[in-house]
Protein backbone atom coordinates (compact mmCIF):
# COMPACT_ATOMS: atom_id res chain seq x y z
CA UNK A 1 0.00 0.00 0.00
CA UNK A 2 1.17 3.44 -0.69
CA UNK A 3 -0.13 7.39 -0.32
CA UNK A 4 0.31 9.85 -2.82
CA UNK A 5 0.64 13.50 -1.70
CA UNK A 6 -0.82 15.99 -3.75
CA UNK A 7 -1.23 20.06 -3.32
CA UNK A 8 -3.93 21.39 -5.21
CA UNK A 9 -3.52 25.86 -4.70
CA UNK A 10 -3.09 25.44 -1.49
CA UNK A 11 -5.07 22.82 -0.28
CA UNK A 12 -3.02 19.40 0.41
CA UNK A 13 -4.65 15.72 0.07
CA UNK A 14 -3.59 12.34 0.66
CA UNK A 15 -4.77 9.38 -1.32
CA UNK A 16 -4.72 6.10 -1.25
CA UNK A 17 -3.21 4.35 -3.65
CA UNK A 18 -4.16 0.65 -4.40
CA UNK A 19 -1.97 -2.04 -6.73
CA UNK A 20 -4.15 -2.59 -9.79
CA UNK A 21 -3.25 -5.93 -11.94
CA UNK A 22 0.46 -5.27 -10.49
CA UNK A 23 0.60 -2.12 -13.06
CA UNK A 24 0.41 1.38 -12.02
CA UNK A 25 -1.63 2.81 -9.27
CA UNK A 26 -5.48 3.11 -8.82
CA UNK A 27 -6.45 6.32 -6.68
CA UNK A 28 -9.47 5.36 -3.88
CA UNK A 29 -10.86 9.11 -3.94
CA UNK A 30 -13.23 7.97 -1.20
CA UNK A 31 -10.27 7.30 1.26
CA UNK A 32 -9.09 11.57 0.48
CA UNK A 33 -7.94 13.56 3.77
CA UNK A 34 -9.13 17.25 3.07
CA UNK A 35 -6.75 19.34 5.33
CA UNK A 36 -9.73 22.06 5.52
CA UNK A 37 -13.44 20.61 6.11
CA UNK A 38 -14.25 23.64 8.08
CA UNK A 39 -12.67 24.63 11.20
CA UNK A 40 -11.80 27.46 13.58
CA UNK A 41 -14.31 27.86 16.73
CA UNK A 42 -17.24 26.81 14.76
CA UNK A 43 -15.85 23.52 15.92
CA UNK A 44 -16.53 24.17 19.70
CA UNK A 45 -19.81 22.70 21.25
CA UNK A 46 -22.58 24.18 21.76
CA UNK A 47 -22.64 26.69 25.37
CA UNK A 48 -25.57 25.29 26.36
CA UNK A 49 -24.80 21.75 26.16
CA UNK A 50 -21.51 22.60 27.68
CA UNK A 51 -23.12 24.24 30.42
CA UNK A 52 -25.22 20.95 31.42
CA UNK A 53 -22.09 19.31 31.56
CA UNK A 54 -19.89 21.39 33.73
CA UNK A 55 -22.45 21.91 36.06
CA UNK A 56 -22.49 18.40 36.86
CA UNK A 57 -18.81 17.90 37.78
CA UNK A 58 -17.87 17.02 41.24
CA UNK A 59 -16.36 20.17 43.28
CA UNK A 60 -13.69 19.81 45.84
CA UNK A 61 -13.02 21.93 48.76
CA UNK A 62 -12.72 25.54 47.64
CA UNK A 63 -9.03 26.85 47.01
CA UNK A 64 -8.79 30.68 48.43
CA UNK A 65 -5.77 30.97 45.98
CA UNK A 66 -8.12 30.33 42.80
CA UNK A 67 -9.60 33.49 41.76
CA UNK A 68 -11.02 32.33 38.75
CA UNK A 69 -12.18 29.07 37.80
CA UNK A 70 -14.40 27.68 34.95
CA UNK A 71 -17.43 28.32 37.23
CA UNK A 72 -17.60 31.61 36.38
CA UNK A 73 -17.33 31.29 32.30
CA UNK A 74 -14.25 33.25 32.13
CA UNK A 75 -11.47 32.96 29.20
CA UNK A 76 -9.29 31.74 31.52
CA UNK A 77 -8.09 30.52 34.99
CA UNK A 78 -6.21 32.34 37.61
CA UNK A 79 -4.35 30.90 40.46
CA UNK A 80 -2.76 33.83 43.37
CA UNK A 81 0.70 32.24 43.98
CA UNK A 82 1.95 35.74 45.85
CA UNK A 83 0.23 38.60 47.01
CA UNK A 84 1.21 40.23 44.10
CA UNK A 85 1.72 37.55 41.04
CA UNK A 86 -0.68 35.41 40.01
CA UNK A 87 -0.67 32.45 36.97
CA UNK A 88 -3.10 32.48 34.19
CA UNK A 89 -4.02 29.15 32.63
CA UNK A 90 -5.79 28.60 29.84
CA UNK A 91 -5.94 25.76 26.63
CA UNK A 92 -7.67 25.99 23.01
CA UNK A 93 -7.34 23.88 19.48
CA UNK A 94 -10.04 22.98 16.84
CA UNK A 95 -9.51 21.72 13.07
CA UNK A 96 -8.10 24.32 9.98
CA UNK A 97 -10.61 26.69 8.89
CA UNK A 98 -8.02 27.92 5.96
CA UNK A 99 -6.45 26.32 3.62
CA UNK A 100 -3.04 27.10 4.15
CA UNK A 101 -1.28 24.92 7.27
CA UNK A 102 0.99 28.04 8.51
CA UNK A 103 -1.75 30.63 8.44
CA UNK A 104 -4.01 27.93 10.22
CA UNK A 105 -0.90 27.49 12.42
CA UNK A 106 -1.01 31.66 12.72
CA UNK A 107 -4.57 31.34 13.74
CA UNK A 108 -4.77 28.51 16.39
CA UNK A 109 -2.14 30.29 18.07
CA UNK A 110 -3.38 33.72 18.16
CA UNK A 111 -6.76 32.54 19.19
CA UNK A 112 -5.55 30.63 22.30
CA UNK A 113 -2.77 33.31 23.49
CA UNK A 114 -6.30 35.88 23.43
CA UNK A 115 -7.33 34.68 26.45
CA UNK A 116 -4.27 35.47 28.15
CA UNK A 117 -4.93 38.93 26.82
CA UNK A 118 -8.84 38.79 27.89
CA UNK A 119 -7.54 38.26 31.37
CA UNK A 120 -5.08 41.46 31.47
CA UNK A 121 -2.23 39.07 31.89
CA UNK A 122 1.08 38.62 29.69
CA UNK A 123 2.02 35.42 28.27
CA UNK A 124 4.92 33.66 29.14
CA UNK A 125 5.29 29.94 27.97
CA UNK A 126 2.82 27.72 25.65
CA UNK A 127 2.37 24.25 24.99
CA UNK A 128 1.74 22.37 21.20
CA UNK A 129 -1.21 20.52 21.21
CA UNK A 130 -1.32 18.48 18.42
CA UNK A 131 -3.59 15.99 16.39
CA UNK A 132 -2.04 14.46 12.74
CA UNK A 133 -3.20 11.80 10.46
CA UNK A 134 0.06 9.22 10.05
CA UNK A 135 -0.74 9.02 6.29
CA UNK A 136 -0.24 12.84 6.22
CA UNK A 137 2.81 14.72 4.83
CA UNK A 138 5.11 16.20 7.79
CA UNK A 139 5.97 19.12 5.87
CA UNK A 140 1.97 19.70 6.29
CA UNK A 141 2.62 19.30 10.22
CA UNK A 142 5.83 21.42 10.12
CA UNK A 143 4.28 24.57 8.80
CA UNK A 144 1.41 24.48 11.27
CA UNK A 145 3.96 24.44 13.72
CA UNK A 146 6.00 27.30 12.31
CA UNK A 147 3.09 29.51 12.26
CA UNK A 148 2.57 28.85 16.17
CA UNK A 149 5.98 28.95 17.21
CA UNK A 150 6.13 32.94 15.58
CA UNK A 151 3.08 33.88 16.89
CA UNK A 152 4.11 32.64 20.32
CA UNK A 153 7.46 35.02 19.73
CA UNK A 154 5.65 37.92 18.85
CA UNK A 155 3.49 37.56 21.95
CA UNK A 156 7.00 37.72 23.74
CA UNK A 157 6.25 33.71 25.29
CA UNK A 158 8.25 31.22 24.85
CA UNK A 159 7.64 27.94 23.06
CA UNK A 160 8.29 24.90 25.41
CA UNK A 161 7.16 21.53 24.70
CA UNK A 162 3.73 19.77 23.71
CA UNK A 163 2.04 16.53 22.88
CA UNK A 164 0.83 15.06 19.65
CA UNK A 165 -1.55 12.13 18.72
CA UNK A 166 -2.13 9.62 16.08
CA UNK A 167 -5.92 11.45 14.47
CA UNK A 168 -8.17 11.09 11.66
CA UNK A 169 -8.04 14.85 11.19
CA UNK A 170 -5.63 17.76 12.06
CA UNK A 171 -6.54 20.00 15.51
CA UNK A 172 -3.77 22.08 16.85
CA UNK A 173 -3.79 24.29 19.39
CA UNK A 174 -2.21 25.75 22.36
CA UNK A 175 -1.36 25.54 26.37
CA UNK A 176 -0.93 29.04 27.74
CA UNK A 177 0.46 30.08 30.73
CA UNK A 178 0.95 33.63 31.67
CA UNK A 179 1.02 36.00 34.42
CA UNK A 180 -0.87 38.74 36.55
CA UNK A 181 -1.42 40.86 39.29
CA UNK A 182 -4.14 39.54 41.17
CA UNK A 183 -5.52 42.93 41.75
CA UNK A 184 -5.62 43.96 38.16
CA UNK A 185 -7.47 40.23 36.52
CA UNK A 186 -10.48 41.22 33.98
CA UNK A 187 -12.76 39.10 35.10
CA UNK A 188 -15.60 38.92 32.22
CA UNK A 189 -18.54 39.60 34.64
CA UNK A 190 -17.34 42.76 36.45
CA UNK A 191 -19.32 45.33 34.46
CA UNK A 192 -21.24 47.80 35.84
CA UNK A 193 -24.21 49.99 34.62
CA UNK A 194 -23.35 52.35 32.83
CA UNK A 195 -20.40 51.17 31.41
CA UNK A 196 -19.69 51.65 27.47
CA UNK A 197 -19.11 48.72 25.54
CA UNK A 198 -16.57 48.28 23.03
CA UNK A 199 -15.03 45.56 20.58
CA UNK A 200 -11.93 45.90 19.05
CA UNK A 201 -12.09 43.68 15.76
CA UNK A 202 -14.89 42.82 13.49
CA UNK A 203 -17.24 40.23 13.05
CA UNK A 204 -17.93 37.77 10.02
CA UNK A 205 -15.00 35.22 9.48
CA UNK A 206 -16.63 32.22 10.53
CA UNK A 207 -19.74 33.08 7.42
CA UNK A 208 -16.49 34.55 5.57
CA UNK A 209 -15.02 31.31 5.68
CA UNK A 210 -17.95 29.26 5.45
CA UNK A 211 -18.39 31.47 2.12
CA UNK A 212 -14.74 30.57 1.10
CA UNK A 213 -15.22 26.69 1.42
CA UNK A 214 -18.09 26.27 -1.30
CA UNK A 215 -15.58 29.30 -3.42
CA UNK A 216 -18.27 32.63 -3.00
CA UNK A 217 -15.86 34.52 -1.22
CA UNK A 218 -13.75 37.00 -2.54
CA UNK A 219 -10.10 37.24 -2.36
CA UNK A 220 -9.77 41.03 -0.56
CA UNK A 221 -12.60 39.22 1.61
CA UNK A 222 -10.19 36.25 2.47
CA UNK A 223 -7.17 38.63 3.10
CA UNK A 224 -9.16 40.91 5.35
CA UNK A 225 -10.22 38.10 7.59
CA UNK A 226 -7.42 36.20 7.82
CA UNK A 227 -5.20 39.68 9.00
CA UNK A 228 -7.95 39.89 11.68
CA UNK A 229 -7.67 35.83 12.62
CA UNK A 230 -3.41 36.41 12.92
CA UNK A 231 -3.59 39.88 14.73
CA UNK A 232 -2.94 39.38 18.46
CA UNK A 233 -5.32 41.02 21.04
CA UNK A 234 -1.59 41.77 22.66
CA UNK A 235 -2.07 45.37 20.98
CA UNK A 236 -5.45 46.40 22.40
CA UNK A 237 -5.04 44.99 25.77
CA UNK A 238 -1.79 46.87 25.97
CA UNK A 239 -3.37 50.18 25.47
CA UNK A 240 -6.31 49.40 27.51
CA UNK A 241 -3.86 49.12 30.75
CA UNK A 242 -4.53 52.90 31.23
CA UNK A 243 -7.68 53.05 31.27
CA UNK A 244 -10.37 51.73 33.88
CA UNK A 245 -11.22 48.30 31.87
CA UNK A 246 -14.36 46.81 34.53
CA UNK A 247 -14.93 43.46 32.38
CA UNK A 248 -13.32 41.87 29.57
CA UNK A 249 -13.91 38.50 26.98
CA UNK A 250 -12.81 37.74 24.01
CA UNK A 251 -15.28 37.18 21.08
CA UNK A 252 -15.10 33.47 19.90
CA UNK A 253 -16.85 30.37 19.33
CA UNK A 254 -20.28 31.66 21.05
CA UNK A 255 -20.63 34.72 18.65
CA UNK A 256 -20.88 38.76 20.09
CA UNK A 257 -24.18 37.64 21.43
CA UNK A 258 -23.32 34.57 23.37
CA UNK A 259 -20.31 36.32 24.93
CA UNK A 260 -21.82 39.03 25.76
CA UNK A 261 -24.38 37.81 28.03
CA UNK A 262 -22.03 35.44 29.86
CA UNK A 263 -20.38 39.27 30.54
CA UNK A 264 -23.99 40.07 31.64
CA UNK A 265 -23.96 37.29 34.06
CA UNK A 266 -27.85 37.37 34.86
CA UNK A 267 -27.60 40.67 36.98
CA UNK A 268 -27.32 43.16 34.06
CA UNK A 269 -28.74 44.05 30.94
CA UNK A 270 -27.30 46.10 27.45
CA UNK A 271 -28.35 47.93 25.08
CA UNK A 272 -26.48 47.24 21.27
CA UNK A 273 -26.55 49.56 18.34
CA UNK A 274 -25.68 47.17 15.44
CA UNK A 275 -25.51 50.13 13.30
CA UNK A 276 -21.52 50.90 15.14
CA UNK A 277 -21.13 47.14 15.10
CA UNK A 278 -17.79 46.37 12.84
CA UNK A 279 -18.35 44.25 9.95
CA UNK A 280 -16.21 42.10 7.66
CA UNK A 281 -16.12 43.31 4.06
CA UNK A 282 -18.88 40.44 2.56
CA UNK A 283 -20.43 39.05 5.58
CA UNK A 284 -23.70 40.92 5.68
CA UNK A 285 -23.83 39.87 1.56
CA UNK A 286 -23.16 36.30 2.53
CA UNK A 287 -25.17 36.13 5.35
CA UNK A 288 -28.15 36.67 3.37
CA UNK A 289 -27.34 34.09 1.08
CA UNK A 290 -27.72 31.88 3.98
CA UNK A 291 -23.58 30.81 3.77
CA UNK A 292 -24.08 30.14 8.12
CA UNK A 293 -22.68 27.89 10.37
CA UNK A 294 -24.34 25.32 12.35
CA UNK A 295 -22.80 26.86 14.95
CA UNK A 296 -24.05 30.08 14.32
CA UNK A 297 -27.30 28.42 14.28
CA UNK A 298 -26.48 26.96 18.40
CA UNK A 299 -25.47 30.34 19.40
CA UNK A 300 -28.98 31.83 18.09
CA UNK A 301 -30.83 29.06 20.28
CA UNK A 302 -28.65 29.83 23.05
CA UNK A 303 -29.30 33.32 23.33
CA UNK A 304 -33.02 33.19 22.04
CA UNK A 305 -34.97 33.77 25.26
CA UNK A 306 -32.45 37.02 25.78
CA UNK A 307 -32.25 38.90 23.17
CA UNK A 308 -34.28 41.22 21.09
CA UNK A 309 -33.87 42.38 18.21
CA UNK A 310 -35.50 46.00 16.96
CA UNK A 311 -35.94 46.18 13.30
CA UNK A 312 -32.29 45.14 12.79
CA UNK A 313 -31.82 43.07 9.35
CA UNK A 314 -31.58 39.49 9.19
CA UNK A 315 -27.85 39.31 7.82
CA UNK A 316 -26.99 41.65 11.07
CA UNK A 317 -28.91 39.06 13.38
CA UNK A 318 -26.43 36.28 12.11
CA UNK A 319 -23.48 38.23 12.27
CA UNK A 320 -23.61 39.48 15.90
CA UNK A 321 -24.99 35.57 16.22
CA UNK A 322 -21.80 34.00 13.90
CA UNK A 323 -18.84 32.21 15.90
CA UNK A 324 -15.63 33.93 15.55
CA UNK A 325 -12.12 32.21 15.74
CA UNK A 326 -9.75 34.54 17.14
CA UNK A 327 -12.18 36.80 17.40
CA UNK A 328 -11.72 41.04 19.33
CA UNK A 329 -11.80 42.10 22.72
CA UNK A 330 -15.26 43.03 24.05
CA UNK A 331 -14.60 45.58 27.00
CA UNK A 332 -16.79 46.75 29.42
CA UNK A 333 -15.35 50.61 29.92
CA UNK A 334 -15.52 53.38 32.38
CA UNK A 335 -18.02 55.52 30.11
CA UNK A 336 -15.95 59.09 30.59
CA UNK A 337 -13.13 57.24 28.99
CA UNK A 338 -14.99 55.55 25.92
CA UNK A 339 -14.43 57.76 23.53
CA UNK A 340 -10.76 58.68 24.50
CA UNK A 341 -10.17 54.83 24.95
CA UNK A 342 -11.57 54.09 21.06
CA UNK A 343 -9.76 56.78 19.54
CA UNK A 344 -6.31 55.55 20.71
CA UNK A 345 -7.45 51.93 19.77
CA UNK A 346 -8.04 53.35 16.45
CA UNK A 347 -5.02 55.41 16.20
CA UNK A 348 -3.25 52.24 16.10
CA UNK A 349 -4.76 50.29 13.89
CA UNK A 350 -7.76 48.98 14.86
CA UNK A 351 -11.26 48.65 13.87
CA UNK A 352 -12.75 49.01 17.44
CA UNK A 353 -16.05 50.93 18.01
CA UNK A 354 -18.38 52.14 21.33
CA UNK A 355 -21.45 49.27 19.90
CA UNK A 356 -23.47 49.58 23.54
CA UNK A 357 -23.87 50.40 26.46
CA UNK A 358 -24.39 47.95 30.11
CA UNK A 359 -27.62 49.03 31.58
CA UNK A 360 -29.69 47.85 34.72
CA UNK A 361 -31.31 44.51 34.82
CA UNK A 362 -34.73 44.34 32.62
CA UNK A 363 -36.03 42.93 29.83
CA UNK A 364 -35.15 41.48 27.57
CA UNK A 365 -31.59 41.54 28.93
CA UNK A 366 -30.00 42.25 25.55
CA UNK A 367 -31.64 44.66 23.11
CA UNK A 368 -30.11 45.13 19.38
CA UNK A 369 -31.41 48.30 17.76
Amino acid sequence: MRFLYLKQNTLWHVFKCVPEGGEGVAINMEEKIVFCKGGGCTAKLGAGVLSRVLEKLPRGEQDPSLLVGYDSRDDAAVYKISDDTAIVQTLDFFPPMVDDPYTFGQIAAANALSDIYAMGGVVKTALNIVCFPEKMDLNVLGEIMRGGSEKVLEAGGSLVGGHSIADDSVKYGLSVMGTIDPKTVYANNHGQAGDALILTKKLGVGILCTANRVGEASEHAMQEAIASMTMLNKYAAEICKTYAVHACTDVTGFGFLGHLHEMLDGKLSARIDSRHVPVMTEALHHADEFLLTAAGQRNRNYVKDFVQFQNVPFAMEEVLLDPQTSGGLLLAVEPVQAVQLEKELQHAGLPARIVGEIINKTEPEISVL
